[in-house]
């Protein structure tokens, strides 16, 4: 026992003997009689020039460290620099083996880090090439003891304890020559105390950026408690408060507040994170979020909520700086809203439980996101909508010369003179990698002034192919229905549409479409097209198709054909017509045609409608891209129509075609449009020689033969002749 005793006072003595000579050392010795040796060697490992202009001194309890005004130069140019650094760790923690950092002070940091027009950073060449390579090397390989090594002392907890952290006026400067970006950190502060692993400990940060491209400055403040556990793989942030004043070119000059609160924890080893009541604000925009999100890799797990509150989008782009969205309605984009829930498998969020308000129109519905593959599935249903309200005010600028076109009537409007029609329509490769399942409902839109309900709509894309399965409406007491299909595998994608409209009611719609009133009746309509190409000019000159229809009780308004039809018979009458109010239409009971669509030309050879009295028949062209019509029509006298004593129809008239032209820009007031054909008269006067010809032989065949009978054969005998020249 007294050998033991002995050995141990001999172990303490040295001990004692060993931190004596050190205290005695670190108080004879000056450090500053070495600073041209450290600088030597500075110089001599790295490529950088050290230059140690202030004092360095040295504590023994605690051990500390202090520099003051150190600089260093990366070729001729300072690369960083401090005015006082401080760094002290208790001494009888150490023999302890916990151990305790009393005291880190850095300030005065400056920092200049840079990247040349080669893409070169200034850092990667502080180390001398030479014993890069070396290193590089010279570096062991790793094997298998010294990994367990190394995994069974990282799995020892570490016991770290730092008192007080300060960094304060540190200054960083990033410029990049290949992109021309300036960034600038600066005034940056940091202050921590008690930091322990395992217990929360307060973080303060504060700083300013600004950058160049683009122009914009950023001032911050942090402040959070933090946590970290031994293992250094889980952490936490409670009581976060942050705040960002951004301001710049983005922002038109004005000022702009960021704020971020809540509490968020991480744990790296089961990969699991939460974000819990985060709230975020953009000047007027606020948003609040509860998310927990399981695993880290490609296929994470979310489940949560997150809610936009209501909000003004006009007030936001005004407090952002940015130019108004002008509107119809002045009251539109005031009320906005949006929240979901977030759930669904690994890899697979979905949102349920979405809710979207625009102004007074809400919108429910769900859907899906696939990280994999990419693939988006969305139901949405919405109540009413008025897209009018949100369209551009009306041009208060007159029409010049070339958008309301010349005598000839070729003009189109001042938007669609404006509009490319070479301009690219879609974007091929963006849609070849779309994946889709839509599916969207909407109660009552409201778009061009038209009236549309219960619309459905549902889409799929893959493999380049868009599909709209369906796009259907009750439209003016009638309904319609189309499928389209767009292949966009190759570069000049393939358009192909299907639309059937059953009993829409085209005045009113005409009316509210374009305030024109020149139809109505009930309209059955089957489009069948086809057309090639990616922008407008090409899928009108590639157009290809027909186009069928029928217009059931209907009437021509502000284009009345009896009274042209009336004008021929006059003529053949030889009399003049005496009624002067012949109204502003022309009823119909059926009529039908088909248009052949080829390119921008629509070409009608069958135009068939009952009229009273007469039957129109006709044939003509429309060009969709001048929107002019050329139509030669006639009206085949069948019966009286009007009582007009000049328009009597006679045997010579009957079943003559009266001739008519309809030709002009469909722009234009439709009263102008047709007219009596007089060259086209001449065929007619064929026709009508001809009756008259069989009339007169129709009479001297009945006056002989009644010379014959006598007057006793009566009306019996009229009859039959008649039927028989009939």
């Amino acid at each position: 026992m007294k050998a033991l005793r002995y050995l141990l006072i001999t172990i303490v003595a040295l001990i004692l003997l060993a931190v004596a000579a050190v205290a005695i050392a670190m108080l004879v010795i000056d450090p500053n009689t070495y600073k041209p040796q450290i600088e030597q060697a500075v110089e001599k490992q790295t490529n950088l020039d050290l230059i140690l202009d202030g004092d360095i001194s040295w504590s023994f309890i605690p051990i500390g460290l202090e520099l003051n005004n150190v600089e260093a130069k990366l070729d001729g140019e300072r690369f960083i620099a401090l005015e006082r650094l401080i760094a002290e760790i208790d001494f009888w923690s150490l023999l302890a083996m916990s151990p305790q950092v009393n005291n880190f002070v850095l300030n005065g940091l400056d920092a200049h880090l840079s990247v040349n027009k080669k893409g070169e950073a200034n850092w990667t060449r502080i180390i001398l090439e030479k014993d890069a390579q070396q290193a590089a090397s010279s570096e062991p390989a790793p094997d298998a003891t010294a990994s367990e090594t190394a995994s069974e002392s990282s799995s020892e907890p570490l016991n770290f304890n730092v008192s007080n952290v300060e960094i304060a006026n540190a200054r960083v400067h990033y410029t990049d020559a290949t992109t021309g970006q300036e960034i600038t950190l600066e005034d940056f502060t940091l202050g921590a105390s008690n930091i322990t692993l395992g217990s929360e400990f307060p973080l303060d940060i504060s700083f300013r950026v600004e950058t160049t491209e683009p122009q914009m400055n950023v001032e911050g403040s942090i402040a959070a408690r933090l946590l970290a556990n031994q293992a250094l793989d889980a952490f936490s942030a409670s009581g976060l408060d942050a705040s960002f004043d951004i301001k710049g070119d983005a922002f038109a000059g004005k000022t702009v507040t960021a704020k971020i609160s809540g509490s968020l924890a991480a744990n790296l080893a089961n990969e699991t994170a939460n974000l819990k009541d985060i709230s975020f604000s953009f000047a007027n925009l606020s948003a609040n979020t509860n998310l927990t999100v399981e695993g880290f890799g490609d296929k994470p797990k979310l489940a949560g909520n997150i809610a936009i509150d209501e909000f003004s989008l006009k007030k936001l782009l005004e407090n952002l700086g940015q130019p108004a969205i002008e509107t119809s309605d002045g009251n539109v984009l005031t009320v906005l809203a949006f929240s979901t829930n977030i759930g669904g498998a690994a890899g697979k969020p979905e949102l349920t439980n979405l809710a979207l308000k625009l102004d007074d129109t809400t919108f429910d519905g769900s859907g899906s996101y696939n990280l994999a593959s990419s693939a988006l599935v969305f139901r949405l249903t919405g109540d009413a909508l008025n897209a009018d309200r949100y369209l551009p005010p009306p041009s208060d600028t007159p029409a010049t010369a070339s958008s309301t076109g010349s005598n000839s009537g070729t003009g189109t409007s001042t938007a669609s003179a404006q509009a490319d029609p070479d301009s690219q329509l879609l974007p091929l490769d963006t849609l070849r990698a779309l994946l889709l399942d839509i599916d969207l409902g909407l109660n009552k839109l409201t778009v061009s002034n038209l009236q549309i309900n219960e619309i459905k709509a549902s889409a799929r894309a893959k493999n380049g192919v868009l599909e709209i399965d369906e796009f259907s409406g009750k439209l003016y007491y009638g309904s319609f229905n189309t499928t389209a299909t767009i292949d966009a595998r190759s570069n000049t994608p393939k358009w192909s549409i299907n639309t059937n409209v059953a009993d829409v009611q085209t005045l009113p719609l005409l009316n509210d479409l374009a305030e024109v009133d020149m139809l109505s009746g009930g309209a059955n309509l089957k489009i069948n097209a086809k057309s090639t190409g990616n922008t407008i000019a090409a899928l009108r000159g590639n157009a290809d198709g027909k186009i069928t229809f029928n217009l059931a009780e209907g009437e021509f308004r502000r284009m009345n054909l009896t009274r042209l039809a009336c004008q021929g018979i006059a003529l053949v009458n030889q009399e003049t017509l005496g009624t002067t109010d012949w109204g502003t239409a022309t009823p119909f009971n059926d009529m039908r045609g088909t248009l052949d669509i080829n390119g921008n030309t629509l070409n009608n050879t069958e135009l068939l409608a009952s009229l009273a009295g007469m039957q129109l028949e006709g044939q003509g062209n429309v060009d969709m891209q001048q929107t002019l019509v050329d139509y030669e029509l006639g009206l085949r006298i069948v019966g009286e129509i009007h009582r007009d004593p000049a328009c009597r129809v006679t045997d010579i008239v009957r079943n003559v075609v009266i001739p008519l032209e309809c030709r002009g820009n469909l722009n234009d007031d439709p009263a102008g449009l047709c007219s009596f054909d007089g060259s086209r008269f001449r065929d007619s006067l064929q026709d009508i020689a001809k009756n008259a010809a069989k009339a007169k032989a129709e009479d001297k065949i009945k006056e002989k033969l009644q010379e014959k009978l006598g007057e006793a054969a009566g009306d019996k005998v009229k009859d039959a002749l008649k039927g028989f020249f009939n």
